[in-house]
């Protein structure tokens, strides 16, 4: 699925190191490269069903036995092997006996420490691994974790490592072996052990993907093969919010359009994003926050929510926001299956002028049929021109007020809304009381 970095940003699933992003929220690697190979599956969504599926399959695997999911192997590991390679040390003996293990370490006292410690950090990754596939590795394996697993285990498969299978702890070898193992991993084995290290930062990656499934509930979607644009959902919710109100949605070729209206702070923005982060989190194998969810293959998604200007380029808002809307309607003229989602479009020009361009936008998008569309507005007023599309929908979430109190059910309802209440929140905000004693 095709997602620019201004849709990432817009559905909080990246936002610059903002700790509320649905990435930092998901995120339950054990090492930090680890989290840098979950941050590349995040920005390169599957392309296919089989390969989404098989990501599901594996991050259910891991889930299943996470009780025995090895521990040897930690952030401090990984750092102290990348050190163990790029750090200059004396020659380390290569069949040490007793008396060299002792001469070495008296001699070279810096470094034996140093190779003595990366040791223990070898022998406690590579037994890890030996117990990854062990425990993992099996004819029922899905595929993409048993593709990584065998290239694991043809890598680790050394006569070096048999004293690894036979021991528990790096302690119970002698000093002599401690040595002799360091030796053959730093002079004979760093590129397989590289190729070892970027094998594991991938299942350290989906082993964060299945822990954030298991952790937040989250249920993995079914992908329905279809040449024609489908998402459908039961009890659907924003995962960043902590008490969200679930919604459920129903999108395909004979309704495409959902026209959305509603006050300020109703929900129309968090509706839109649960299913942008929705539809996104399962283009990447991810569970969604729903009780349920069918949609087939997306080609891409794109939004328009927080346009902003360009000052340096001289750009108004107003105009960033037509070239975000061309960008768009020149991407799905492609026949290809979209996701399109609109918050608020044409808010950087007078009502009148607002009114004119969105209409002319919205019954041009209307004839798009290979893609499907969510579009906010306060400008309720086109609503009634737009009831002669039947491929268009009327969606809302209602307030209410009550002793100049607003109250917002975050519900979606079906039909318009048309509540005007800026000036109630300006008010009970203070900002008229403030104005009045100037």
């Amino acid at each position: 699925m095709e997602i620019d970095k201004v849709t990432l940003t817009d559905l909080s699933i990246m936002d610059g190191g903002d700790d509320l992003s649905i990435f930092n929220k998901l995120d339950f690697c054990r090492t930090l490269p680890g989290r840098e190979k979950l941050f590349e599956n995040f920005t390169t969504p599957l392309k296919t069903i089989e390969e989404i599926v098989s990501i599901q399959d594996t991050l259910r695997c891991i889930m299943a036995k996470a009780d025995i999911w090895p521990t040897q192997i930690s952030n401090g590991s990984i750092m102290v092997i990348q050190k163990f390679y790029h750090t200059t040390i004396d020659q380390i003996p290569a069949n040490p006996s007793s008396f060299s293990a002792y001469s070495y370490r008296l001699l070279h006292g810096p470094d034996f420490h140093l190779v003595k410690y990366s040791a223990q950090h070898a022998f406690d990754f590579i037994k890890g691994l030996q117990l990854t596939v062990a425990h993992f590795l099996n004819d029922n394996t899905p595929a993409a974790l048993k593709n990584i697993l065998l290239r694991v285990k043809k890598i680790i498969d050394k006569e070096q490592f048999r004293i690894i299978e036979k021991h528990e702890k790096v302690s119970s070898l002698t000093l002599g072996q401690q040595l002799h193992l360091a030796h053959f991993i730093r002079y004979n084995y760093k590129q397989n052990m590289f190729d070892l290290l970027d094998a594991y930062f991938q299942l350290d990656a989906w082993y964060g993907m299945a822990m954030a499934v298991k952790q937040f509930g989250l249920v993995f979607p079914e992908f329905v093969h279809s040449d024609e644009p489908v998402v459908k959902a039961k009890g659907l919710y924003h995962l960043l919010l902590e008490k969200p109100v679930d919604y459920c949605i129903e999108l395909n070729p004979q309704s495409n359009f959902i026209f959305l209206t509603g006050a300020n702070m109703a929900g129309k923005s968090t509706f839109i994003k649960s299913v942008g982060s929705a539809v996104f989190l399962a283009h990447i194998g991810m569970g969604v926050p729903a009780q349920q969810m069918q949609l087939s293959l997306f080609d891409g998604m794109l939004s328009n929510i927080n346009v902003v200007d360009n000052i340096v380029k001289g750009e108004s808002y107003f105009y960033n926001e037509v070239q975000r809307i061309k960008a768009t309607i020149n991407k799905i003229t492609d026949k290809r299956k979209w996701l399109i989602l609109i918050d608020e479009l044409f808010k950087g020009t007078n009502v009148e002028d607002a009114m004119k361009c969105s209409l002319t936008v919205i019954e041009g998008m209307l004839k798009i049929k290979n893609s499907l569309f969510i579009l906010s507005t306060h400008l309720y007023e086109i609503g009634e021109g737009l009831k002669k599309y039947p491929n268009i929908s009327f969606n809302y979430f209602e307030t209410s007020v009550t002793d100049n109190q607003l109250n917002f059910s975050y519900h979606l309802k079906e039909g318009i809304s048309n509540d005007r209440l800026g000036y109630l929140i300006l008010k009970r905000e203070g900002v008229v009381d403030i104005l009045d004693k100037l």
